[in-house]
């Protein structure tokens, strides 16, 4: 009975710090649209290649394309918003995987779905987007991922030590590039610290 009890907190703790990691970072993030719209008006200097920039929503800016404009000012000349969603069911079909959405200005929205007996696969989801209508070079292709890292301050929505039960678990869960299996040298990660 202890265990379970030990199990459960584990459990619903995780769940309920990335609840409040995603409303956190919410609050610093603007929205996608007008945000685009600003820096087709205004663009910075754009460069070669393609940049992926991960991300959960997919109505806010990614914070890695946030601290990319403001430390380095460029942009690349396309940019693709990538979203990976676990749906309800084992397996998703292959034709079912990927939803491309082109914004416009060089900006994409790629939605990719896994069933949740199925391990996320990038390079294999590049594939899958070329046969969609937008190919990649992986080689021109920078994927930026943020890295978060969390400040413990007792903010409302968790008690204390069940944040500092979140910040651990989350220092040592699986970095992004291995669960998403992107090449490490093709990735930058650019951190940011959240108060939770």
């Amino acid at each position: 009975m202890v265990l379970g009890i030990a199990v459960a907190t584990i459990m619903m703790t995780w769940k309920r710090g990335r609840e409040l990691l995603g409303a956190r970072m919410k609050e610093h993030s603007p929205p996608l649209r007008p945000f685009l719209e600003n820096l087709v008006k205004r663009p910075p200097l754009r460069v070669k290649g393609t940049a992926v920039f991960m991300n959960s929503s997919t109505s806010m800016v990614p914070m890695a394309m946030l601290h990319n404009l403001r430390h380095n000012k460029v942009l690349h000349e396309r940019v693709v918003f990538l979203t990976v969603r676990t749906r309800d069911e084992p397996y998703v079909d292959k034709d079912e995987r990927v939803r491309i959405e082109d914004l416009g200005g060089g900006f994409w929205r790629v939605i990719a779905y896994y069933g949740f007996m199925e391990t996320p696969n990038i390079p294999r989801l590049i594939e899958c987007c070329a046969e969609k209508g937008l190919p990649f070079e992986m080689e021109e292709t920078s994927f930026f991922l943020g890295r978060e890292s969390l400040l413990v301050v007792g903010l409302p929505g968790m008690s204390i030590w069940r944040e500092r039960l979140y910040s651990f678990m989350q220092n040592n869960a699986t970095k992004a590039t291995d669960f998403f299996q992107i090449p490490s040298n093709r990735v930058v990660e650019l951190g940011t610290q959240v108060e939770i």
